[in-house]
């Protein structure tokens, strides 16, 4: 049987992609008996009743896969941020990474509407740009309007499967409109009365860019550490988990144990405080979780 990739999945239809041919494909039965459900971004084995239609017939193992947004098999997360409008934020950032590491996907920092800000706010986001990459982390500043840094994208793009992922009205959508400009992407202003952007993606799909695909998926503003245990939480902070093996114990969460190399690299400033105080408050956050049975 022919095997392919869910590029789009849109009111019940799955569409897979098997060289350059699209099907649109409905998912077997049995799947939601075995609470499978398949993926944008999932290889698969279908069935094609014709040279357009067909049926899922297996889902094959995933490498990983996201819930919010719904996409498997990601090499990359591209975290769109904006400078301003709505203005940038650490700790809405901080909780992006975290999910993507933990999920040991690899992260890419996008901050835009660089065209924006003022000296002082360009003076912080550089400053801000400088602790995450000293952190481990890959950054670009760019301007959909402008252009400018948006050709130091398609290098990361090639020959991966990438998520834009981030706040709704940071201006992913436009800045696929610069990668690729015939996919005209609806944009969307920022909201005046809420302050924050409206929705202009409502379904998650895999579009070409260049020689890899990128996932535009939906905004969203909240996300909750539901798989993420206590321990797990220092590996998702690239600079806590190097400053860790400093620790008297192996064992250490970094708040109240005594000779943490964590707290050390904090008070001396290798470590921005802003960055442990999210480490903190979000393990904190794990520890009040209700368990699940």
């Amino acid at each position: 049987m022919p095997e392919g990739k869910i590029v789009k999945a849109l009111s019940g239809f799955y569409y897979v992609l098997d060289d350059n041919k699209m099907i649109q494909c409905r998912g077997r039965g049995v799947f939601r008996k075995n609470k499978i459900t398949p993926l944008v971004g999932d290889e698969v084995v279908f069935q094609a009743e014709n040279d357009l239609e067909g049926y899922i017939m297996e889902v094959k193992t995933r490498k990983n896969e996201l819930i919010r947004p719904p996409i498997a098999n990601v090499d990359q997360a591209i975290l769109v941020f904006s400078a301003v409008e709505p203005d940038f934020s650490t700790v809405l950032l901080d909780r992006f990474l975290v999910l993507v590491e933990f999920n040991r996907i690899e992260p890419l920092i996008c901050i835009t509407k660089m065209d924006l800000t003022n000296d002082e706010q360009q003076r912080k986001i550089k400053i801000y740009a400088e602790q995450y990459t000293t952190a481990g982390y890959k950054v670009i500043l760019t301007s959909s309007e402008t252009e400018a840094g948006v050709e130091l994208l398609s290098p990361h793009v090639n020959n991966k499967i990438s998520v834009f992922a981030g706040q709704s009205g940071v201006g992913k959508s436009s800045l696929l409109n610069v990668l690729r400009p015939d996919l005209e992407l609806k944009t969307n202003d920022i909201s005046s009365h809420l302050g924050r952007g409206k929705h202009t993606t409502r379904h998650v799909e895999l579009i070409q860019i260049g020689n890899g695909l990128i996932a535009d998926t939906p905004g969203f503003s909240s996300l909750e550490f539901t798989n993420i245990e206590a321990e797990d939480l220092t590996s998702c902070f690239p600079e806590i988990q190097r400053a860790s093996e400093n620790c008297k114990f192996r064992a250490c969460l970094h708040g109240t144990e005594p000779k943490c190399g964590v707290k050390k690299e904090v008070e001396s400033g290798q470590i921005p405080a802003y960055r442990y105080e999210h480490y903190l408050n979000f393990l904190q956050e794990i520890k009040d979780r209700k368990p699940r049975y």
